[in-house]
């Protein structure tokens, strides 16, 4: 198997508030329960090992798109939203930070003497993934941070990070079973963060005779161990810029969604009462649920779902936020009771995006529609970690975007 990718990750100070806290472990739930019933335990384990996705899905979630904060935010929101309904869904998530990562091998053995699941081969995997990217890939990073996750047929993903020692960055590994051939041997779907120079990699298939044979290695150069990389470098920036979204994704977006009107598609009847601004969150909430691996390459372009914590590129939306998770577990709830026209309709957004990119010719300063939004921010309750929004006497003068 191969790693899927690799990003840095400036490491972010500070606690999540709890009005984020709260709304991050209602919409998490709720785009987990929508990829369950489209497709199923396999593909939620498989976007969680995603590193792309997952930076994507902690943007939409309004996390910092950029900051190492994401894993540990979104997988302790998540960790609080899922158990309490694991046994309906299927999935379990076990570890967390600091102390929690350490209770990982008990909360394996207590699942598996209530679900029946293989506990001691569980504590394997977790125990030996810790050990492989603390100490076989000795790249400066120690771990401080260890998810499990596993589903009720004993498949399962880890989530993984470690601080660097002197620079203060993070560095995240991620795991998947279902495509693990060897814990010692290429074992990764992913490894985010900074790129430290020469690295020692005793998992690589070219150590192979270093494992079996030798105490002592040789360090190799970092660009060969990652030659096989698709590399998503998250710069230290902490403001959006154009050179951080693809502008004909973003562009087609609050095309459809702002400048359409919904009731000009049929598929989309069904959202009627829903504004423009809450539909734009709901189309990248339905691309973070349905869109394929090649969709998340910018993450940076998931924060204009639902902004930011720190204000970057705006502040949270609080009013949208609630609204898009009200719609989507309207038709989450729906869909359980045999009703999937308004779940199916949420997801007809992302087909309708695709559509209209396929001509779209972006001609915007993405700079303008953040603007735009931070003007617009107080009407829809606006919020980061330093306060609300407020109406500034300049709102007035703001025209309205042009997107051609």
């Amino acid at each position: 198997m191969k790693r899927s990718g690799t990003a840095d990750l400036p490491l972010h100070y500070g606690k999540v508030p709890p009005w984020l806290y709260e709304r991050m472990s209602s919409l998490g739930l709720s785009i987990i329960e929508a990829i369950l019933i489209d497709y199923g335990k396999e593909e939620v384990l498989r976007k969680l090992a995603d590193p792309f996705w997952f930076q994507s899905f902690g943007a939409v979630m309004g996390m910092d798109w950029h900051s190492s904060g994401i894993t540990t935010s979104v997988m302790g929101a998540l960790k609080r939203s899922i158990n309490p309904v694991a046994s309906s869904l299927g999935i379990y998530i076990c570890g967390g930070k600091g102390k929690h990562s350490r209770e990982t091998p008990k909360e394996l053995l207590q699942l598996a003497d209530r679900t029946g699941l293989p506990g001691n081969q569980l504590v394997y995997a977790s125990k030996l993934s810790a050990k492989v990217d603390n100490t076989a890939v000795q790249d400066g990073y120690q771990l401080y941070l260890h998810n499990f996750i596993v589903t009720n047929t004993g498949s399962w993903a880890v989530i993984q990070q470690g601080m660097h020692n002197h620079d203060g960055t993070a560095r995240r590994y991620h795991w998947h079973s279902d495509n693990l051939r060897s814990f010692v041997e290429e074992p990764h779907t992913g490894i985010n963060g900074v790129s430290q120079g020469y690295i020692l990699n005793l998992t690589a298939t070219e150590a192979a005779s270093n494992r079996q044979g030798i105490l002592h290695i040789s360090r190799e150069n970092s660009t060969k161990t990652i030659q096989d990389f698709t590399r998503l470098i998250l710069p230290a920036h902490h403001d959006i810029r154009s050179a951080d979204v693809d502008l004909k994704k973003l562009g087609a977006l609050l095309y459809v969604t702002r400048e359409l009107q919904p009731d000009s598609f049929e598929d989309l009847l069904m959202l009627q009462g829903v504004g423009p601004r809450t539909l734009q969150s709901l189309a990248l909430v339905s691309e973070v649920i349905h869109g394929a691996p090649s969709r998340f390459k910018d993450p940076a372009r998931f924060s204009f779902a639902h902004g930011g914590k720190d204000g970057h590129p705006f502040p949270v939306p609080i009013d949208i936020y609630d609204d898009s998770i009200q719609v989507l577990r309207k038709g989450i709830e729906k869909s359980k009771l045999g009703n999937a026209d308004k779940l199916k309709t949420i997801n007809k957004l992302h087909e309708i995006v695709l559509q209209a990119e396929a001509n779209f010719a972006p001609k915007f300063d993405v700079q303008q529609v953040i603007e735009q939004e931070r003007r617009d921010s107080w009407k829809y309750g606006g919020r980061t970690v330093f306060g609300k929004a407020k109406k500034s006497s300049s709102h007035m003068s703001g025209g309205q975007l042009s997107l051609f």
